[in-house]
């Protein structure tokens, strides 16, 4: 409580008897609280206006915590008015609301020394991984785990704060969470696997928000959009967000395609039996074209070889990195290769070979399908249309033969 009202308010509440006491008391109260507003109109004018003059400067701390505590200042402000107008109300009124000033003004501090440092927390945070703030910008991942652990660090101390003023003794609010804690931890031991998996990601970092990741033991393939203490939020390339429990990454192998150093082109080019004279020069031509690319990154492995005596083809083997990572352009640059490999084949008269199968036939059975074929083809050239030309078997002759001897038989 506020140890003495002011001697002049209070012989004016006391002695001055125009108004009832419930009046005067309302007036002064009400003087209070408007005083107040005015108070904190002006703090906030203040505040603001040393916001703007620092943001002329270079350094962005001093921005960043003038921002955190511009409104609650302005809350300290009206706590600590709204404050004496109660102790006020309180000198003279009975009623019981009034016996809990002290405790909701010590939480009250509690409250906004908390909502100064978190938000001071959120600026830093914005600072360290904006390239605009800073010349190394630090990685949001790790910013934002630290700024998280903080955030929990704060909270937890301004409860226990917060029991401690209203009368409770920590000693056994801590007991009571330790006992509590391994009831908790086993009913919800799967949570508490997804919150130490996300720790274990902002510790180790395999991936960061952004990277674009995939796992070849789960179906899980996109760019990570959110990393959460309990999920991690990717989003697949069919544009569709999937939730991945954080202990899921404990327990599976995943891939970083965004950390890679180069895009591989690896490529197996076949040119015909029929070109083998030209396999050496067509090769070392390719060998060429690939050494003087610009988009090749030559300080990689680089193979061109003659691989292989295939079923149907000379196989070349093309094994090269190309300097981009980027999936668009690694397939523009890929294009452009095999282009240029497909224009040094026909520069040489060679081609580039398809799956064939050659037949070989016994010499008889050629034969006598060359002469069957043959004598097919005279008869069909001698024979015109409507021609009513008798069979070359000689059946049809067989026949009438034996009907003109059973006719001549029947006679007789």
């Amino acid at each position: 409580m506020i140890e003495e009202t002011p001697a002049i308010v209070n012989n004016w509440i006391q002695n001055w008897n125009l108004l009832s006491q419930g009046w005067r008391v309302g007036l002064v109260v009400f003087a209070l609280v408007f005083g107040t507003a005015v108070v904190a109109y002006v703090a906030s004018f203040i505040v603001g206006a040393i916001e703007r003059h620092f943001q002329k400067t270079d350094n962005a701390w001093d921005d960043a915590l003038l921002h955190a505590a511009r409104k609650p200042v302005v809350a300290f402000v009206w706590l600590q008015g709204v404050y004496w107008a109660a102790e006020v109300a309180h000198r003279y009124s009975d009623a019981e609301v009034f016996s809990v000033n002290d405790t909701l003004l010590q939480i009250g501090f509690v409250w906004l020394l908390v909502w100064t440092v978190l938000r001071f927390i959120k600026q830093g945070e914005e600072i360290l991984t904006s390239p605009l703030k800073m010349k190394s910008p630090m990685d949001y991942t790790t910013v934002n785990a630290v700024s998280k652990l903080s955030r929990a660090v704060v909270i937890i101390t301004a409860v226990l704060i917060a029991l401690q003023s209203l009368g409770y003794s920590i000693s056994g609010v801590l007991a009571f969470g330790g006992v509590g804690g391994i009831a908790v931890g086993f009913a919800a031991k799967d949570l508490l696997a997804n919150f130490f998996g996300g720790f274990i990601i902002h510790l180790d970092r395999p991936f960061k928000v952004g990277d674009w990741i995939r796992s070849p033991d789960r179906n899980i393939e996109g760019t990570v959009e959110h990393i959460g203490w309990r999920l991690t939020t990717v989003r697949t390339f069919d544009k569709r967000p999937l939730y991945v429990p954080n202990a899921v990454f404990t327990q599976v192998a995943v891939e970083n395609p965004s950390r890679m150093l180069n895009r591989r082109i690896s490529e197996t080019i076949g040119i015909r039996y029929a070109d083998v004279g030209q396999m050496a020069t067509v090769v070392a031509d390719i060998r060429s074209m690939l050494e003087n690319h610009e988009d090749i990154d030559q300080n990689q492995t680089l193979i061109v070889n003659f691989l292989t005596f295939n079923a149907s083809s000379l196989d070349i083997m093309i094994y090269t990195f190309t300097k981009t990572i980027e999936w668009v352009r690694f397939h523009e640059v890929k294009q452009d290769v095999l282009l240029k490999i497909a224009d040094i084949i026909e520069g040489y008269g060679a081609e580039v070979a398809f799956p064939t199968r050659t037949l070989h036939m016994p010499e008889g059975v050629r034969l006598a399908s060359d002469q069957a074929g043959k004598a097919d083809g005279d008869e069909a050239s001698s024979a015109e249309p409507g021609s009513s030309r008798a069979p070359v078997d000689g059946s049809a002759s067989s026949s009438e033969t034996q009907g003109s001897s059973a006719e001549a038989t029947g006679n007789s």
